[in-house]
């Protein structure tokens, strides 16, 4: 009995204290075993997800992400923005300190105390996000955020927030914090398209970073949590809410004063008008610049970052674009080419197309359908039915008709075959192409700086820029090539008479006439240039408008004086500018400068080195020349101008282009008009017509407020009375006399006896056009078999630029 007593007596203290012993060494192996254990599993995938991590030393070396590469005009207005990202990389020391401050304050406040991991945040933000059952508070470091952003996939998994983890400890360990911070201002995403602080403050408040106040940076510092959720732009109370917040913690952090705070919190958001660059007003100067900047730096362009500076004149650019447009558009009106569209046949079109259409061609169909709730035409084309969507086409539905109203069914339209059907009943996609397109050029003939340049109606980002890369028949406009030789050759003078052969065959007319190469020229007379050509030589003027800067295929044969070998629209307008510069040739300059990322200068790529081409004395002449043919020949419209102008219209067979090439003393501008499919323009249409008002309309707006002003008439050139018929000294008495320029030493010594004969007139009514209502004079043809114009054939294009 006593024994059962003692056995329930209870452990004495050394007993008890031993077996608290024994199980702490219990619990202390098995602790220090899951640490071990803890530990090696985390080197093993610490090991495992390192295995591939991108290194860090990309970011050391130096940061080179997408930017922004603007395109400025010649006075800074910007033209365009070109970037696959739209980022502005700008140094730390740019970012005032208020700006600093807003964005620790709103995302990392101890950012300059942790080595790249805030664990008290971590855990902070886990439990207020398990509180909320939702994601409610972020616990990623500044550093975090630039490792996501610029060294990893934006995947959202536990893989990716390991990886983060252990680049972040790497980036803290080589970069400084402040090449951190200034990695993380320039990468951050703030909404709308803009990357870095830099893009932001221009487009929410139309400033650099570096102007920044307090309530502007606390605002752009709370767009990081949603961007596009706190936009100003569409959710103004919102934005205002963040900035308050943003504003708050700086406060709370000893930021900024309780006074500075009140200030900021008072503060009304004034956003900037968002106005995007003027992409519609030179999307061809957009396209040049990529090419120069691609040939230059190469594939580093599509990173962007660059400024490039242009020559192009805002105003005269778009004055260029108005005068083209009005052009066009009274054109249509000419030509009756207005909705709403009912005639089956229109000849100006010719018939409907039949057969398989090719893309990118241009055909006559007919309307099959239209459907006023969706905006669409459906017109057949051979074997195929396509789809005009008539709310892209401004152009040619200006007053917004609807599809009924615009085209009746049955009509013809015009139409660019664009895409084949991509399914089993879906339409081809077409677009109407009702009208003739046109180019333009300016260029100061003094730097051969192209100040304006237009290659279309419609101004479309990476459309064909007719400017340069189109190339039509010149007609008329290149005779001053031809003539200008003459000049140079000494074997001709403006008095330099000419006998040709007579058109005319009715009775009494005699088998020749004469006229004065003056008049040859300002008449636009065909046989004049031809017989000149010949005599001067065709290898010679193919030589000669080399050197003037015609750069694409010449052959000498009589078909090149009437202009029938093409050019694009900028070769002829330069080699007008050799002219009107005195002589002195020049390659068209667009580009004046580019600067790089690192603001560096980026040297140009080599021009050919200017050049004279003729003497100062010799360009006066040939301006002379051309000056008649406003004064008294096929340019008489361009007197509307008020001021002396010099130039030259042309007309190709039946009219497919029409083009008016002419200068002032300060630019020189070359206009052309046609199909692009090489359609005749149709009755009444030529150079003086269809090409000449939209130069007048556009010189008209660049000398505005501009006084006019003489061609300077250089040494060499003595003026000297003539008798008209035959181009010698005048016989005594003369009273018909007239005064004329040659060049030192090539004016006439003999006299004319009396009545040697009364120069013929060209037969042209006071609007320049021919009387018998034909292309006539102007047409790069001589109605004759001694020179023909090679057959008349769709536009050359070269390849696009990119």
């Amino acid at each position: 009995m006593a024994e059962s007593v003692s056995d329930t007596n209870p452990p004495s203290s050394n007993e008890r204290r031993a077996r608290v012993l024994k199980w702490l060494r219990r619990v202390a192996v098995g602790l220090l075993g899951l640490s071990l254990l803890g530990a090696v599993t985390v080197v093993l995938v610490i090991r495992h997800h390192e295995a591939d991590l991108p290194s860090v030393a990309q970011l050391k070396k130096g940061y080179d992400p997408p930017q922004v590469t603007r395109i400025l005009a010649r006075d800074g207005t910007l033209l365009a923005n070109v970037f696959t990202q739209r980022r502005t990389v700008v140094d730390l020391d740019d970012v005032p300190d208020p700006a600093k401050l807003a964005f620790l304050a709103a995302e990392d406040s101890s950012f300059y105390e942790h080595e790249g991991l805030d664990y008290f945040g971590m855990l902070r933000a886990l439990l207020a996000n398990l509180r909320a059952g939702r994601t409610v508070q972020g616990g990623s470091t500044i550093t975090q955020q630039v490792v996501k952003n610029i060294l990893l996939e934006p995947e959202r998994s536990y893989r990716r927030k390991i990886r983060e983890t252990i680049l972040a400890r790497r980036v803290e360990q080589h970069l400084s914090k402040d090449e951190i911070f200034a990695l993380y201002l320039n990468q951050i995403y703030l909404g709308h398209g803009r990357y870095g602080v830099e893009e932001a403050a221009r487009y929410y408040f139309g400033k650099h970073a570096r102007e920044l106040d307090a309530a502007e940076a606390a605002l752009l510092a709370g767009l990081v949590a949603a961007p596009e959720r706190y936009s100003p732009r569409h959710a103004a109370e919102k934005a205002l809410g963040r900035r308050r917040y943003v504003l708050g913690q700086m406060l709370d952090k000893g930021f900024v004063t309780q006074e500075l705070f009140d200030e900021a919190n008072r503060a009304p958001v004034k956003l900037a008008p968002a106005v995007e660059e003027q992409s519609e007003l030179a999307p061809e100067m957009v396209s040049h610049v990529k090419k120069v900047l691609r040939s230059v730096v190469g594939e580093r362009a599509r990173l962007g970052g660059y400024e490039v500076t242009t020559t192009l004149d805002p105003k005269l650019q778009a004055a260029a674009r108005q005068a083209v447009r009005k052009n066009l558009d009274k054109y249509s009106k000419r030509q009756k080419l207005a909705p709403q569209f009912t005639l089956e046949n229109r000849r100006l079109w010719g018939k409907p197309f039949n057969g398989k259409p090719a893309v990118n061609k241009i055909y006559t169909g007919t309307t099959v359908a239209t459907n006023d709730e969706k905006n669409i035409i459906d017109v057949r084309v051979g074997d195929v039915v396509g789809r005009v969507d008539l709310s892209k086409e401004e152009r040619y539905n200006a007053e917004r008709l609807s599809p009924s109203e615009f085209v009746s069914k049955g009509a013809s339209l015009r139409v660019l075959y664009v895409a084949d059907p991509e399914g089993d009943g879906e339409p081809a996609r077409l677009r109407l192409e009702l009208g003739p397109q046109a180019a333009m050029v300016a260029i100061d003939p003094r730097t051969k700086h192209v100040l304006a340049i237009v290659g279309s109606y419609e101004a479309l980002a990476g459309g064909l820029d007719r400017a340069t890369r189109a190339k039509r028949q010149p007609g008329s406009a290149f005779k001053p090539f031809v003539y200008s030789y003459a000049l140079h050759s000494r074997r001709f003078t403006p008095a330099s008479v000419l006998e040709l052969p007579n058109p005319k065959k009715g009775e009494g007319e005699l088998p020749t006439r004469t006229v004065r190469l003056r008049t040859g020229l300002a008449k636009s007379d065909n046989a004049a240039a031809v017989h000149v050509f010949r005599e001067v030589g065709p290898a010679n003027v193919v030589g000669w408008a080399r050197a003037l800067g015609i750069e694409s295929r010449l052959e000498p044969n009589d078909s090149l004086a009437l202009g029938a070998y093409e050019v694009s629209p900028m070769e002829i307008t330069n080699g007008f500018a050799t002219l009107a510069s005195g002589g002195t040739y020049g390659a068209p300059i667009l580009v004046t400068k580019i600067v790089g990322p690192d603001a560096q200068e980026v040297p140009l790529p080599p021009s050919p080195p200017s050049r004279r081409v003729l003497g100062e004395d010799e360009a006066y002449l040939i301006t002379s020349l051309m000056q008649s043919v406003v004064k008294e020949g096929t340019g008489r419209r361009a007197r509307a101008l008020r001021r002396p102008v010099a130039g030259k219209t042309g007309t190709t067979n039946e009219a497919k282009d029409a083009w008016f090439v002419g200068f002032t003393t300060d630019i020189v501008c070359g206009v052309w008009v046609g199909y692009d499919d090489a359609r005749p323009l149709g009755w009444g249409e030529q150079g003086a017509v269809t090409a000449l008002p939209a130069f007048v309309d556009f010189m008209s707006e660049a000398h505005a407020g501009r006084p006019p002003t003489e061609f300077r008439r250089p040494a060499g050139i003595v003026v000297v009375d003539i008798d008209p018929a035959t181009g010698l000294l005048p016989y005594v008495d003369q009273q018909d006399t007239l005064s004329e320029v040659f060049l030192e030493g090539t004016a006439p010594e003999e006299a004319a006896e009396p009545d040697a004969g009364v120069e013929p007139d060209a037969g042209e009514e006071e609007d320049g056009r021919p009387e018998d209502g034909d292309a006539g004079a102007d047409s790069a043809s001589l109605g004759s078999s001694d020179a023909r114009t090679p057959e008349a054939a769709a536009p050359t294009v070269e390849p696009p630029l990119f």
